[in-house]
């Protein structure tokens, strides 16, 4: 396997756009790939959009963008959308999104799959490579009930230090999702290290990447 590292052209600071249907979909399933950016990027600039979230889920997912990504330039944008329904109001995520496309170039973006299990990841990642269509993107995923996991094609290996760091994080950016069967770190842990067999690490997060140009 042959590394690639994520670096800006000109030596400029990279440039990352997070995107989350929802509050905690960005760091269950990037969160140590943004802690791993931070650590070896100085002058990180992270753009973190949020489409759906009632005030209080709001007001976590804003502590977990700031802790995830340390000692980066942040700018958090935040949405009400109706959870669950984004399908629904499709037009209006498209302008969001495009709105953001219009004000930002990231040189990465981090965004749900258009083919995950949930409407409102499919939706929002279905969207993204049309709204930006110059960028690369790394589709992330997220474990859930309906056990939509697939076959990725591009990892980023985590540290035993940031795995784990992810986790308490995690847990502490997000009380409110404490009493769900599939929270903790059983299921992240043993997800990042299924992935990190996959790419030769102990622990890694991954994506799939459609299309990147080699130079």
């Amino acid at each position: 396997m042959l590394p690639l590292r994520l670096d800006a052209p000109g030596g400029r600071p990279l440039s990352v756009l997070a995107i989350g249907a929802h509050p905690d979909d960005v760091e269950i399933a990037a969160g140590g790939t943004l802690l791993t950016l931070a650590s070896r990027h100085p002058g990180l600039r992270v753009t973190y959009l949020l489409l759906t979230g009632a005030p209080d889920r709001q007001e976590e997912a804003r502590a977990a963008a700031r802790a995830f990504t340390p000692g980066a330039g942040l700018s958090v944008q935040l949405h009400d959308l109706p959870d669950g329904r984004l399908p629904a109001v499709y037009g209006e995520v498209k302008e969001v999104l495009e709105g953001v496309a219009r004000l930002v170039r990231p040189d990465v973006i981090l965004a749900p799959s258009p083919d995950d299990a949930h409407q409102d990841h499919r939706t929002v990642g279905g969207l993204v490579t049309t709204a930006f269509r110059d960028q690369v993107c790394l589709a992330y995923e997220i474990p859930k009930w309906d056990g939509d996991l697939g076959r990725p094609n591009a990892y980023v290996a985590l540290t035993d230090e940031i795995a784990r760091q992810k986790v308490e994080l995690l847990d502490k950016c997000y009380p409110s999702q404490h009493g769900r069967d599939w929270w903790g770190e059983e299921t992240f842990l043993s997800l990042a290290r299924l992935r990190g067999m996959e790419c030769r690490a102990h622990y890694a997060e991954a994506f799939t990447c459609t299309k990147m140009v080699i130079s």
